[in-house]
């Protein structure tokens, strides 16, 4: 992968899911080009190592994630000074007003059925908890230069809205369309042009409403769980990250329970703290450490 991540190309898309999508995508920064991301977790342990590759090499990097691609139309980059604060949406997942008691008893199965996306078990399992949610704030603030107290989550059911900027002058531009990646991806291959992708058309009209609604994050503590390693820093955010990848697989594989997943991230985060990670064998070094660490929690907690 490493390899075919060096090979040359104008323009390369980061797509493998969790940590293990980082060192192939500063691979692709190393010579230059366009790096497409729609790896989340690569900026979240290691963004400021990530950017600095992108400084470095000259390559552009690209939001390809939904929410992150939105934001990127809606921005106006000229001057972000005038950028009040930026707005994620997210869909609220398969269990967005079911009770903790239902959550407690919450199956793979039940959680990998997304009521909108079609994805990956492990995204899907990150949706369902709102650590996707999570993981894109942190992933926003290193993207666009934005503090987290300028960074909002909405719940919005129907997945039209994908994200919003407001502006110093009170307005508020949002990015509309069919929940459908392919218009995210084509944005990013033809930018800074346009391109026709022949994908459905929203229909306002047939829509009829759209809703939005503050996270509950007692219910899903998994957003205030990144919001707190976000302020904290770089190596808070490895450690979420990795801690979190190991809670999901455990659930996948039915050896943790769903609401076990945020508990074991938050003892992690509470056990390692937040250490300097300046280069990537750092970051590697405390990813492995905080893996172990979540192993051994979900272990005591299955025992």
């Amino acid at each position: 992968v490493l390899a075919a991540a060096g090979m040359p190309a104008d323009w390369t898309m980061a797509a493998i899911v969790g940590a293990a999508g980082l060192e192939p995508a500063l691979a692709a920064l190393a010579r230059g080009g366009t790096l497409a991301v729609a790896n989340k977790e690569a900026l979240v342990c290691a963004g400021e190592i990530v950017l600095a590759a992108a400084r470095a090499s000259g390559a552009t990097i690209l939001p390809v994630d939904s929410e992150h691609n939105a934001i990127f139309q809606a921005l106006d980059a000229r001057d972000p000074s005038v950028v009040e604060k930026i707005i994620l949406t997210a869909s609220g997942g398969p269990f967005r007003q079911a009770s903790l008691e239902h959550m407690a008893r919450v199956t793979p199965e039940q959680a990998v059925a997304h009521p909108v996306w079609s994805m990956g078990a492990k995204i899907s399992v990150d949706s369902a908890t709102m650590m996707n949610k999570g993981l894109e704030l942190i992933e926003a603030a290193r993207l666009f230069s934005v503090p987290e107290d300028r960074i909002e989550v909405l719940v919005h059911p129907q997945s039209a809205v994908h994200g919003l900027v407001q502006y110093a002058d009170g307005s508020l531009l949002a990015q509309l369309g069919s929940p459908d990646m392919r218009t995210p991806i084509a944005h990013a291959l033809a930018w800074p042009r346009r391109m026709h992708v022949d994908v459905p058309r929203l229909d306002l009209a047939a829509l009829a409403k759209l809703e939005f609604y503050a996270p509950d994050t007692v219910r899903f503590p998994a957003l205030r769980l990144a919001r707190e390693a976000l302020r904290a820093g770089q190596g808070a955010t490895t450690i979420l990250n990795a801690a979190n990848e190991v809670a999901v697989g455990l659930f996948l594989g039915r050896r943790l329970g769903f609401l076990d997943i945020a508990a074991v991230v938050e003892e992690v985060l509470a056990s390692l703290g937040s250490p300097a990670v300046p280069d990537l064998a750092a970051v590697l070094a405390l990813d492995a450490a905080a893996r172990q660490d979540a192993t051994d929690r979900a272990a005591r907690r299955a025992a």
